[in-house]
């Protein structure tokens, strides 16, 4: 099996200068780096704005004071440590903290610290939890990144999903597909398992992280193809990234490519306000006319996608942004709206649902988990910003 190199030391990037390398290090003391070679070999070390590599190399702006560690207050979803049910037939298995790609963007960059722990060793709780149940339908696999996880590990928590006889579907989140594409079609084991019990009726399904057309690579549609015949469906889920892809032609080609080799478009997010993600955030108008503009530059297939906000309360579908108001409406709710419809102002700077005039009509605060292996919360970083 052809093996990557993983690298976690900014100072082993021979691309950066010695400039470059100090800049970054109050970054990568505060939060982790890791890449691997395959994945910077995809960069434009050239161009000191390619947008991959603004997806993987730390930037000076996750310094800068921003949001809060957890700003979907996943923290009141948990049930018992390490399974979040927050949906009534979806449950979460945080079964890594370890991802292969640490994306600069990500939602949740509080697992970027050592103190936070929110996955853990032993998932038996969670799956006892689950076949207890019978409401839970699907699960995702997430974290982290599910697919970092050995063969042999992985196969032990599916196989224990699956003789829960009301567990119809399993996700597996993962930005692998894209970021090491040989651990999967490499991997015979991996792809045996999946065949084994992604079924006719029960299926394995893949949610890939692909946030630019740049990334599938000859050897990411080879992944792609190894897992369609493996029996997986493909889907992908992206937010908006300043910098990254937001141009329409940029998310247009992404569409098209993702149609064109199976993988379903499946959402557009609108980033969240996490701290160290300033640099990447949009405002809602700004995020809705560029998905617009790239759903016109595709066919219907591209357009199934839909643009949501992952909040507090559900996800928020964005219907349309017009005239200076948002036309919203729960697509998942935590409190049971299904489908609310709702007109709220929109001004030109808002970024986030609770940016939204009138907005805490709609939902509530939830109550905090008490499990001691919660996340921190909504507390603010300490000294972001600070040396």
């Amino acid at each position: 099996m052809q093996k990557v190199r993983y690298i976690t030391d900014i100072n082993k990037l021979p691309m950066l200068s010695e400039t470059e390398k100090a800049k970054l290090k109050p970054i990568t003391d505060k939060f982790v780096f890791r890449a691997n070679d395959y994945y910077l070999s995809l960069i434009n070390w050239e161009d000191p704005a390619d947008p991959l590599r603004k997806l993987i190399l730390p930037g000076e702006g996750e310094l800068k004071e921003y949001g809060r560690w957890d700003a979907s207050d996943e923290d009141s979803n948990y049930v018992v440590p390490g399974c979040q049910h927050k949906y009534g037939t979806t449950a979460l298995l945080i079964v890594s903290e370890v991802c292969g790609a640490y994306c600069r963007y990500c939602f949740r960059k509080r697992l970027f610290r050592n103190d936070v722990k929110e996955a853990t060793s032993d998932v038996t709780p969670g799956l006892e939890y689950i076949a207890a149940h019978p409401e839970i339908n699907n699960v995702l696999l997430t974290g982290g990144d599910s697919l970092i996880l050995s063969t042999p590990k992985l196969r032990s928590i599916i196989e224990r999903l699956r003789a829960i006889e009301h567990v119809r579907i399993i996700r597996l989140g993962s930005k692998i597909p894209v970021f090491n594409p040989m651990r999967i079609y490499e991997d015979v084991a991996l792809l045996d398992m999946i065949r084994t019990y992604s079924t006719e009726e029960k299926r394995i399904y893949i949610m890939a992280h692909i946030n630019h057309p740049r990334e599938i690579t000859a050897q990411a549609a080879k992944a792609f193809a190894a897992l369609h015949q493996a029996g997986a469906i493909l889907v992908n889920q992206t937010p908006v990234l300043r910098g990254i892809n937001d141009d329409p032609a940029v998310l247009g080609e992404l569409l098209d490519r993702l149609s064109w080799a199976g993988v379903t478009p499946y959402y557009f997010f609108v980033n969240r306000p996490i701290a160290g993600n300033r640099e990447f955030v949009l405002p809602l108008s700004r995020v809705y006319r560029i998905v617009e503009q790239a759903k016109a530059r595709t066919s219907g297939l591209g357009k199934r996608v839909r643009l949501s906000m992952s909040h507090s309360s559900g996800k928020i579908e964005i219907l349309a942004i017009e005239q200076g108001k948002a036309y919203l409406k729960y697509h998942q709710s935590r409190d049971q709206k299904y489908g609310k419809f709702m007109m709220l102002d929109c001004p030109e700077e808002a970024e986030w649902f609770d940016d939204l005039p009138g907005n805490e009509k709609y939902w509530r605060k939830p109550v905090k988990s008490s499990s001691p292996d919660s996340p921190a919360g909504d507390k603010p970083p300490e000294a972001v910003g600070a040396t």
